[in-house]
């Protein structure tokens, strides 16, 4: 054989070669590939209403990072308020095949053909903070908002409101949550003989409407011993206006959430309480029920109840809130790590605990 044969016969067998353990190689990426499809990670959808409210962020943030500890994916997305908005949302998580949607509605009422159609596509829909009203959700978590309200008017009677007035500056009247925290507040208000003014809702949550109102109602608002504000973002408005007229202090507020200038007013003396939500825990849960309704798993336990939404039972749980006074916010507060101590005193270093 000539060397030239020779030196094609060699090229020949190392090209036969290469290519078999190329092959070999694509088959192995093949099956790789073919592996990771068929064990694919969790794939969670979560629309929120907006992040106008503070402690949306916070809840995001524990939830994400709950879900990918149990290896799931989060796709967060923001409605800004609208509902129309959220439902081509929930349309888009269906389209992408999600194993869960977590909701926090705008509006309770709007989203019943949205589920319906989630659920028509073998998809887990759980209601979280707010609920669905007449839908077929698979979990409604969120706080006891009865309690919420029963917290607010119990601050005020506590703090001599009894045979006094009140105004309502409440939230968004398309919240579920919204009435529960009012029917109970008016209760309290009602047996301690308590005028309510005025009672109106800030459409979306919008806190500056709350602000308006009381500069086009200040004949109102001068009447009030006290104000009920929705929640902080409210109060963060309400605030400002009665230190223009001079009654910041004065007026009882109280609101809900522990937003940090929440906690700040309560400690300069211009906000009496809040309601602490504890967020983390609520994120949490959400988030290890998510998986588990991913995996198949029912949802059960002590804590578990079923909640009539109007059309369907479901499963309703339900975690605690804790009222927050001056008496036991550096206990709540800043000893949960909710908020740092330095935050909350800073426009009034002289009473931050440790300060001769």
């Amino acid at each position: 054989m000539g060397i030239r044969k020779i030196k094609g016969y060699i090229s020949g067998l190392c090209l036969t070669l290469i290519l078999a353990l190329t092959a070999c190689g694509s088959i192995e990426s093949s099956k790789e590939v073919t592996d990771t499809r068929e064990n694919p990670k969790i794939q969670i959808g979560m629309s929120f209403d907006s992040f106008v409210i503070e402690r949306w962020q916070r809840d995001r943030d524990v939830f994400v990072s709950t879900a990918k500890a149990l290896g799931a994916e989060v796709n967060v997305q923001n409605a800004n308020g609208d509902l129309e908005e959220q439902k081509k949302q929930i349309d888009y998580f269906i389209k992408k095949g999600m194993d869960v949607i977590v909701v926090i509605c705008i509006d309770s009422e709007g989203l019943k053909s949205s589920v319906e159609k989630a659920k028509e596509a073998g998809i887990k829909v759980i209601a979280y903070d707010r609920l669905i009203t007449n839908a077929d959700v698979d979990l409604y978590i969120s706080f006891d908002n009865t309690k919420v309200g029963g917290m607010m008017s119990k601050a005020l009677i506590d703090n001599g409101l009894a045979g006094g007035s009140v105004l309502m500056l409440g939230g968004s009247p398309a919240d579920n949550n919204v009435s529960l925290v009012e029917d109970e507040f008016k209760k309290v208000m009602a047996e301690n003989n308590v005028t309510i003014l005025d009672s109106i809702h800030v459409d979306g949550w919008l806190a500056e409407l709350a602000a308006e109102y009381m500069y086009q109602h200040m004949d109102i608002v001068t009447e009030a011993d006290a104000i009920m504000c929705g929640n902080d973002d409210i109060a963060s408005r309400v605030v400002p206006v009665l230190a223009e007229k001079r009654l910041a202090g004065k007026v009882l507020v109280v609101g809900q959430d522990a937003d940090l200038e929440a906690c700040q007013r309560i400690v300069e003396g211009t906000q009496i309480m809040t309601v602490y939500k504890p967020v983390e825990k609520l994120a949490q849960s959400a988030a290890e029920y998510a998986v588990a309704l991913a995996q198949g798993k029912k949802i059960a336990g002590d804590n578990v109840i079923m909640l009539d939404n109007g059309d369907f039972q479901v499963p309703y749980v339900g975690i605690e809130p804790v009222s927050v006074t001056e008496d036991n916010i550096n206990e709540v507060i800043i000893n949960s790590g909710f908020h740092l101590k330095e935050d909350v005193y800073l426009n009034v270093p002289n009473k931050m605990p440790g300060k001769e």
